[in-house]
Formats: structure tokens, C-alpha cells, sequence
């Protein structure tokens, strides 16, 4: 927090770049009139004097209480953001939309750019969530730009937005923070799955020549009767009650009396409330902000490292298996209760085990505790973001300031999968045994990968800019250059397993470690005007001109132009009306492009390449071949362009009521998607091309509302939402594309979603149910939408699974010392595919065909119509649930006491977070990114209660 009165006076160009700072009021007569200063691209504008579309959320306005990841800060408090993380995991991925995306097969993610440096796409090995790779008690600020006015000058990867994260600077006497917290997470909501009476009862009323399956140690000659039958509850036994902790220690100042300096520590370790799920990380931050030469050369260095470690589990064998898991069977051995030796096996857990043929074999699932704990899959990374920005003011000419930007993002990753003794997955037969108690057990390292990426960057830029008393007031040009290189370094090592025993599986001669290598290239020239006239009329104009090695010479070079407009119609249309403050009206428009491909076709997609094939060639045993991989030499960049209209506000004074509208066109041209290839064409049935075109539509709004303001007592109210159609209106030859991210699990490659012309993307392509005129499910019946007489593909139509509203809003209430503050978030549309009434919601699953184990089902297929499937089962419309919901995310509590211990103030506060949802889903969790809904990690509800020191 930063007082702007004397410093706006001086020069504005004095301004840290980048840095988003909240206006602070003089208590004098009048209130003083303060500018809040936003993040852009490549430096900082008074949010006065914007053109774009860009939301900007600051400390004060975070998310509050159990925070692993950047991303938490800011859910739901930004219009037409989505953040849907893939489950409760401590390193869960967070899909991150702005305006719904803009391209099918390519990414989707927005840019996310860190004290200047344009983050590497592609995640380092090991983590699901690259922003937990910063801590986020070091973070002062966020600005979201969304339009193209706005991410023009990010150009190539700008299509999908851009998200600014500016970390916490020093400066002023010297300050010391130790902010700790212990929090305490628990599962909400459970599968209901059968319990041991029910499931037995079911049996005998299903399959009663199957008891003897039930329990342990039933007989085979007399079905009607049982082994001895336990109750176990499956998913407690994997689930727990975590307790983590979140440690932070910062100090801040100046250096030496002159160099603005803050340094911090974090610790964090959090459990997952799966069992053995554990995150770790360690994190240090140094920022050095000195100046030289009578304030002429200002010089910002950011230095960051941190180390961190998951312990990844199997998220099919343990929680899948939970649900599948028959109730009868116990947890641990209890040889008083058993007949024969083969269960001893497993270091005291229990498995079922059968006999077949001379080998005793693992029947059914395997223990899915023991899954958990015989095996550790420690993932470890060390990361290191570091850059030093000079911002020269020329002695010579000081309206011309010369910028350079040299940055480091630098990862290290070492994971590997080791299992312990007696492990039930390492469970072997020798070949060709006529024993059947002749068995082996192959603990140790199964898989290991190392891995080092490094992301170099370049920017240089120029800066004229000059104020003016007349109709000119302001002009500001810019230009410059940017350079960035992507390394992907790694190799792995396998095993195999060879009569019964793990062995090292080398590769080949042509690479015997495994090894991969990969470098992508990206250099641009960019240049922007600002023109202000009268202070009423504002212009932007942007270019950025991009080069990337992922496409051919012809092909390599995009360009992307943009304009914006922004008149102050307050001061025109509202001069003498004192309730508005600001009434300002944006235009803009604008081209951004697309091409990170790398994850769907690799690093070269555009280029003849061969990679080494295995080992085995009857031609040339053990020294490997190499094959020719697929691609597409005329591919070229994906282009988005968007049309913004906005609306800012601000009335009455101290800002009572302050807020944005705006509607957006955008349409993203060349798409970039996997489509079929013609027989003869490729080298692969699929690959990369520049299919079509994607429309998306929308309208998004933002509110805050002082009700209260004294000097006591401050109430504030905060909103926001935002609605996005999109459609897919080309697809160059085809109609349809299938999307490989939407896999059923069941059958081999069965697809739920689709890509069609028509349609939004990733829409199910589904039968329409029949019912009964009491409303009852009629199996296998489905309506014959083209009155044809068949029932087939052609009667499938498309039910689009992303929701088209997402909303948020908040309140906080501050008496005195209290503080009190309450997010919701939620979203209006959208479908979840319930996996778990299909997969364990039909009769037959129980007792699956040539199996000798049972499976757990749902209460609720007692009564189920579905005795068995067939393949059109598994795209009825039934299963798509309304994933609508409304979640009170977060509420936290504190007090604050003031001269603790001398000048010491300490906030004691509490929190709990995911506190509730309203939902008529009827699965566990309605926010799910994919719309599928299976083996989902569940988010926990989190207790916290910390303090938060200043000394």
C-alpha cells in the first residue's frame, strides 16, 4: 500500500512497472484523489486510462484461508475466469479459462507471466499444478487482460488471455511477517456403495450360486453357504483426516538505508486426504529494487527458488478400488479365521487369491490400501525463476527510457515408482510352474525419470513517452524485441519383467538411456502507441510480430495488430453531476494467434523426423530402428480475433459503487485440431492440421458496493459473472472431430465428447432416453430421432457438457479489530457425466462373466433397470446430470491485537474452506472440468487456524 499523492506529482514514470497498488485515502477535509496503478504488458497504466479489458485482483480481495497454489487466490473473484481444478489432490491441475478458450486440440491456458517472465506451456515431470510452483503468500498482485486490446502485445500466446502475477516488493522501515497456520481437512461426501449386509443380501437375491464367494474361506462345494464375512468400509479405510500446515517468514525494507529489499521463507506441507498423498515445499523469494545515477537507472531483480515433493498415488487402483472392493473381504490377514495358507502372502494384508490352473492368481481388485501403502511414488522438483529488468531514463534524453529484461525459469524433476516387500502389484508366478505355491515378489524401483527444462528470456525495449498542457496530453511509443528458448531435457528409466523378476529395460544401442530432447524457439518485434486527447480521449495501438520454430520458413511468421479506443464520457455527458466519478466507454479490436501444439504433436510437428523404435527388429536385434513419425509441413498459426465493448463506472465518493460490463466477439480462425488423415496421406490415421473456425460470444460484468463506511465499521459487497457461447461454425472436410481428452472408462477408446460443426466444443454426442409415462427408464430404448426405424449413430445428438454461466461474490465486514469475509462462486449450465451410475449401477457388474470375484455396486442398483449393457448403453442421455451448483468456498474470522508484545500486532483468525455446495448432482462433486466424472479425488473440507505476525 503505497500513497501516490507526491509521487504522481513528481513523475509518473517513477512507478515500479508492472506493479498493481491500492489507493490509500488522507483523513483531511477532503478526500484525496488517488490513482490505482494496473499490471499491462511490459509495463503499468493508470486503470483510468485503459483501453482494454482487464480485471486486476489485489492482496486485500484474495481468497482466504487453506491456500497450496496461486490459483486458489483468485477463484471466482474474476468475470468470465473459470477455475476448475481436477479434484482435492494437493497438486491438482487447474484448468484456467478466460472467455471459455479459443482453440480445440491446442491449448487452452491462458499465459501466465511472473515478475516479466512468460512461464514455459509445459509442465515440469511431476507437477500437476505449475502454480504451485511460487509461493503464494509472496504474491501482491493479479491482472487478468482478456481482450485483444489487452493481449495483443503477448501476441502468439496471448489467445487464450493473459494472467500478470506480480510478487511482493520492499521498501520503507524494515518490517518482519511470520504468518502460520495449522489446517485440518476432511472428506464431505461419500459413493454410496453397498455395505456387507446389503451386498450379501443382494447377492442372494442376484446370484445366490455365488455365496461362497462372499467373506473369506467360503466353499466351492456348497454354494449356498458363506466364508467368514467382515464390513469393511473401503473408502474410509483410503480416506483420513489430514492435518497440514503452511509456515511464513518475511522481511522487508531497505537495504543499506537506500536499496528497497524483501526477503521471505515458506514451508508448507500438506496431506491429501487419500492416504499417502503428501506434498512438501520449500520456497525462498529475494527482491532487490535499487537505483543508481540520481534515480535514472532503476534496476528490479526477483529471485526465486523452491523445492517441492509429492508422494503420487494411483488414483484408479485406490480410490476406484474402494468403490469396487467387496465389503465382506477384511482389510488385514486374520489367520484364526482362515482355512488355507496361499492368503498369507502380502505382509499381512489381505488379497484374494485363486486357484488357476497350477498358479495361484490375484482374484479381482487388488487391496486397495495395501496399493497405497506398498508402494511410493516420491515426485521431486527444483525450481528456480529469476530475472533482472533495467529501466534506463537516458541522462541525455529523459523522456526515452531504453528496458531490458533478462529472465530464468529453470526446473529440475526426479520422480520414481518403488515397491515395498510383499507388494500385492509385484505379486508374480514363475513361467511354465507346476507348483502352486511357487511364487515371487519384485520390490524395488519400477519406473524412474529425470528431467531438466529451461526457459531463457530476452525482452529490450524502448520507451518514448511525454506529457503535454495541450488538446495533446499524452503520447507514449514503444518498441521492441523478445526472445525466448524452451529446453526439455530427460531420459527414463524402465523395467520389465523377465520369469517373474524385474529386470532394467536399457532401450537400445541408438539410445540406451531413454532420452529425449527437445528445443522450441520463439522471437518477436513489438511496438505500441498510447495517444490521450484532453485527457477524455484515449488510443492504443499495438503490433506484435511472431516467429516460431514449430513451423516451417513459409509458415513461421503470424502477425497480430490491435486498436483501442476509450472515451471519458463522465467528463462530456456528466460534468456536473457529482454522484459519477467515472463513466468511461472501451472499444477495442484486435488479432492474437495460437501454437502450442507441443503436447499433442510434439516439438516438430511441421518436420520429417524419425524416432528410435525398439530393440527387438528381426533385422537388427538389439540395436533398435528408427520410424518415421507423422507430420504436417503447411501448418500454420491459429488466429483468434475479438471485437470488446466495455463499460467502466465508479459513483458517489470513496468509490461507493465501482464496477465494468463488457461484450465480446471472438472468432478464432485456422483452428488447430487433430482430424482424421486420408489412407495414404500420413504416416498415422490422425495428426495436426488447420481445420476451421470457433465462434465464441459473450458478456461478462463486475460490481463492488460500499453499503457502510465508518470509522469503525466497513461493509463491502462484491459480484461478478460472466456468460460465454461458443460454436464450432467450420471444420474445413469434416463435420465432426472426435475429442480425445473425453475417454469413457469402459470398452477400449470408447469417446464420450465431439467436436462438431454447429455445436459448442467438447459436446456429448448421446442417444436420447425413453421413459415410460410414469417416468420410469426404459433399458436399451432410445428415440429414433430420424424416424428411420433403426436405432444407430444417426439418432445421437449433442448435449454441450462446459457451462455457459459462471458467476461469483463476496462480502467482508470490518469492525474495529474484527474481520469477517465470505466467498461464493458457482456456475449456471453444464453437464456431468456420472460415471458411477454406469459403471457400478448395473445387476451384471456385480459377478462380471469368466471372473471369480465380485464387485461392489451402488445402493441404488437394488433397483436399477440396467441388468446388463450393451455399447449404446454407455451414451444414453440418462447419465448426464445437471452440473449447476452454488458453493460457499471460503469464510474466515480474524481479530487483530494491536501492541501484542511492544510494537507487535498479531491477527488470530480462523477459516474453513469448501464449506458447502448446492447442487442437484447427484454424483460426488458437480465441478468437474471434463464432465466425466470417475475415480474423482475429492475435494476436502478444510478447518484453519492461524496467526499472522508483524513485528
Amino acid at each position: 500500500m503505497i500513497n501516490y499523492t507526491k509521487v504522481l506529482k513528481i513523475a509518473p514514470a517513477f512507478l515500479l512497472a508492472g506493479t498493481m497498488l491500492q489507493a490509500q485515502t488522507t483523513d483531511t477535509v477532503k478526500t484525496a484523489e488517488i490513482e490505482q496503478v494496473v499490471l499491462i504488458g511490459y509495463g503499468k497504466q493508470k486503470k483510468s486510462d485503459l483501453t482494454g479489458s482487464i480485471t486486476s485482483v489485489a492482496e486485500k480481495d484474495f481468497n482466504q484461508g487453506a491456500i497450496v497454489s496461486a490459483d486458489q487466490l483468485i477463484n471466482g473473484k474474476a468475470p468470465g475466469v473459470r477455475i476448475a481444478s481436477d479434484g482435492g489432490s494437493p497438486d491438482s491441475r487447474p484448468n484456467i479459462r478466460i472467455r471459455g478458450g479459443a482453440s480445440l486440440s491446442a491449448s487452452n491456458n491462458p499465459l501466465i507471466v511472473i515478475d516479466g517472465i512468460a512461464l514455459d506451456s509445459n509442465n515440469a515431470a511431476g507437477s500437476g499444478n505449475p502454480l504451485n510452483l511460487i509461493n503464494p503468500n509472496d504474491i501482491e498482485s493479479f491482472s487478468i487482460l482478456k481482450d485483444a486490446t489487452a493481449t495483443a502485445i503477448y501476441g502468439n500466446r496471448a489467445s487464450n488471455g493473459v494472467i500478470i502475477i506480480k510478487t511482493k516488493r520492499g521498501g520503507g522501515k524494515l518490517k518482519v511477517n511470520f504468518n502460520t497456520n495449522v489446517q485440518i481437512g476432511e472428506v464431505t461426501k461419500y459413493i454410496d456403495v453397498m455395505n456387507a449386509e446389503e451386498f450379501t443380501n443382494f447377492i442372494a437375491a442376484n446370484y445366490p450360486q455365488y455365496l461362497y464367494r462372499l467373506g473369506v474361506g467360503g466353499k466351492l462345494s456348497d454354494p449356498t453357504t458363506t466364508g467368514i464375512l467382515y464390513d469393511t468400509d473401503w473408502q474410509k479405510e483410503i480416506y483420513r483426516t489430514s492435518v497440514s500446515s503452511d509456515n511464513n517468514l518475511s522481511v522487508s525494507g531497505k537495504l543499506f538505508k537506500s536499496m528497497p529489499t524483501r526477503l521471505s521463507l515458506g514451508y508448507n506441507r500438506t496431506e491429501g486426504v487419500v492416504r499417502t498423498s503428501d506434498y512438501e515445499r520449500y520456497s525462498t523469494a529475494l527482491n532487490l529494487s535499487p537505483v543508481f545515477f540520481d534515480k535514472h537507472l532503476k534496476v528490479d531483480i526477483s529471485l526465486k527458488g523452491l523445492y517441492s515433493k509429492l508422494n503420487a498415488i494411483d488414483d484408479g487402483g485406490a480410490i476406484g478400488g474402494a468403490l469396487n472392493m467387496d465389503p465382506t473381504k477384511p482389510v488385514y490377514l486374520n489367520q484364526t479365521n482362515l482355512s488355507s495358507d496361499p492368503y498369507n502372502r502380502f505382509g499381512g494384508y489381505y488379497q484374494n487369491i485363486g486357484l488357476v490352473g497350477n498358479q495361484y492368481q490375484i482374484i479381482g481388485q487388488a487391496n486397495p490400501l495395501a496399493i497405497l501403502l506398498q508402494r511410493e511414488s516420491p515426485q521431486e522438483i527444483y525450481k528456480f525463476l529469476g530475472n533482472a529488468e533495467l529501466d534506463y531514463k537516458l541522462h541525455f534524453f529523459p523522456d526515452v527510457r531504453a528496458v531490458v529484461n533478462l529472465g530464468l525459469e529453470a526446473s529440475k524433476s526426479d520422480l520414481k515408482t518403488v515397491y515395498g516387500e510383499n507388494a500385492i502389484a509385484t505379486y508374480r508366478n514363475p513361467e511354465n510352474t507346476v507348483f502352486p505355491n511357487d511364487y515371487k515378489f519384485n520390490p524395488g524401483v519400477d519406473y524412474a525419470e529425470h528431467q531438466t527444462i529451461v526457459n531463457q528470456t530476452l525482452d529490450a525495449y524502448l520507451v518514448y513517452e511525454k506529457r503535454f498542457t495541450g488538446f495533446v496530453s499524452h503520447f507514449l511509443l514503444q518498441g521492441g524485441y523478445s526472445y525466448q528458448n524452451f529446453k526439455n531435457d530427460g531420459f527414463k528409466d524402465n523395467y520389465q519383467y523377465i520369469d517373474g523378476t524385474r529386470v532394467p529395460n536399457p532401450g537400445t544401442s541408438l539410445n540406451p538411456n531413454n532420452r529425449y530432447y527437445n528445443v522450441l524457439n520463439l522471437q518477436s518485434y513489438y511496438g505500441r502507441s498510447n495517444l490521450d486527447f484532453a485527457n477524455k480521449y484515449l488510443f492504443t495501438f499495438t503490433l506484435r510480430v511472431d516467429g516460431s520454430s514449430l513451423f516451417k520458413k513459409d509458415n513461421r511468421y503470424g502477425y497480430f495488430p490491435a486498436v483501442g479506443f476509450a472515451w471519458k464520457m463522465n467528463e462530456d455527458l456528466l460534468k456536473d453531476v457529482n454522484a459519477v466519478k467515472e463513466l468511461k466507454l472501451r472499444l477495442g479490436w484486435g488479432k492474437t494467434g495460437q501454437a502450442n501444439i507441443v503436447n499433442i504433436a510434439g516439438f516438430y510437428p511441421s518436420r520429417p523426423l524419425f524416432s528410435i523404435g525398439g530393440s527387438n527388429s528381426q533385422y537388427f536385434p538389439g540395436l533398435g530402428t528408427y520410424s518415421a513419425l507423422p507430420f504436417n509441413p503447411n501448418l500454420t498459426w491459429e488466429t483468434t480475433e475479438t471485437l470488446n465493448a466495455g463499460l467502466d463506472f465508479s459513483f458517489f465518493r470513496q468509490d461507493r459503487i465501482t464496477g465494468s460490463v463488457d461484450v465480446y466477439s471472438r472468432k478464432t480462425t485456422d483452428l488447430l485440431s487433430f482430424v482424421p488423415v486420408p489412407p495414404g496421406q500420413s504416416l498415422t490415421n490422425e495428426f495436426v492440421d488447420n481445420v476451421g473456425s470457433l465462434e465464441n460470444k459473450g458478456v461478462e460484468a463486475n460490481i463492488n458496493f460500499i453499503p457502510v463506511k465508518t470509522e469503525d465499521f466497513t461493509w463491502n459487497i462484491g459480484g461478478n459473472f460472466g456468460y460465454n457461447h461458443a460454436e464450432i461454425t467450420d471444420l474445413k472436410n469434416v463435420s465432426s472431430i472426435v475429442d480425445n481428452g473425453s475417454t469413457l472408462p469402459f470398452g477400449t477408446g470408447v469417446k464420450l465428447a465431439y467436436n462438431a460443426i454447429g455445436q459448442s466444443p467438447y459436446s456429448a454426442w448421446v442417444f436420447q432416453q425413453v421413459y415410460d409415462t410414469n417416468g420410469n427408464l426404459l433399458p436399451e430404448v432410445y428415440v429414433d430421432r430420424n424416424n428411420d426405424g433403426v436405432i444407430n449413430n444417426d439418432d445421437r445428438y449433442y448435449k454441450a457438457l462446459r457451462p455457459n454461466w459462471t458467476y461469483g461474490f463476496n462480502t467482508s465486514l470490518n469492525y474495529k479489530n474484527w474481520d469477517m469475509n465470505a466467498s461464493f462462486r458457482g456456475q449456471i449450465g453444464g453437464l456431468a457425466y456420472n460415471t458411477r451410475n454406469l459403471a457400478q449401477g448395473f445387476i451384471s457388474y456385480t459377478a462380471p462373466q469368466n471372473g471369480q470375484n465380485l464387485n461392489n455396486v451402488l445402493n441404488s442398483t437394488a433397483t436399477s433397470p440396467f441388468v446388463s449393457l450393451t455399447d449404446n448403453t454407455y451414451f444414453s442421455d440418462y447419465f448426464l446430470e445437471n452440473a449447476s451448483f452454488l458453493k460457499l468456498d471460503n469464510v474466515s474470522l480474524g481479530y487483530l491485537i494491536k501492541n501484542f508484545i511492544g510494537d507487535t500486532s498479531v491477527r488470530v483468525y480462523g477459516s474453513v474452506n469448501n464449506v458447502y455446495t448446492w447442487t442437484k448432482y447427484t454424483g460426488q462433486d458437480p465441478e468437474n472440468f471434463t464432465g466425466i466424472d470417475n475415480n474423482f479425488y475429492p475435494r476436502p473440507r478444510v478447518y484453519t487456524l492461524g496467526f499472522n505476525f508483524n513485528f
